[in-house]
């Protein structure tokens, strides 16, 4: 069932996040201070093509470097991430089908707000 749940995903839009994140990436590398938040890009990336079996955990050994990556990360643009998955989130709770991908597109809201000291399983 997750695999036939990760191919609709793609097809409804997974494609389309995972590609917004890519080239938020790529922005994001153009400087060498930018590097570490187009990482944490491209694992939202990741986790937007396949996410339907994915787990993510908080990782035990983060410290104050992440809280302090968290926050800005929050200001260059995980608020405007978040604002869009609880928006495709809220417009897929409409029908009973879109209740699974809405509670994925939650999963990633939550990940994108702050995605520092988080781990994909």
């Amino acid at each position: 069932m997750k695999v036939l749940g990760n191919i609709i995903w793609l097809i409804f839009g997974g494609i389309e996040i995972a590609i917004e994140y890519v080239l938020a990436s790529l922005a994001m590398m153009v400087t060498i201070i930018g590097i570490p938040f187009g990482l944490q890009s491209i694992k939202l990336a990741m986790l937007a093509l396949w996410p339907f079996g994915t787990e993510v955990r908080k990782n035990e050994t983060s410290g104050c470097l992440n809280t302090t990556m968290n926050i800005i990360w929050f200001f260059v643009g995980g608020f405007w991430i978040w604002l869009t998955h609880i928006g495709f989130g809220l417009l897929f709770f409409i029908t009973i089908i879109g209740i699974p991908f809405g509670k994925q597109h939650f999963k990633l809201a939550k990940i994108a707000l702050t995605p520092f000291g988080r781990e994909i399983i």
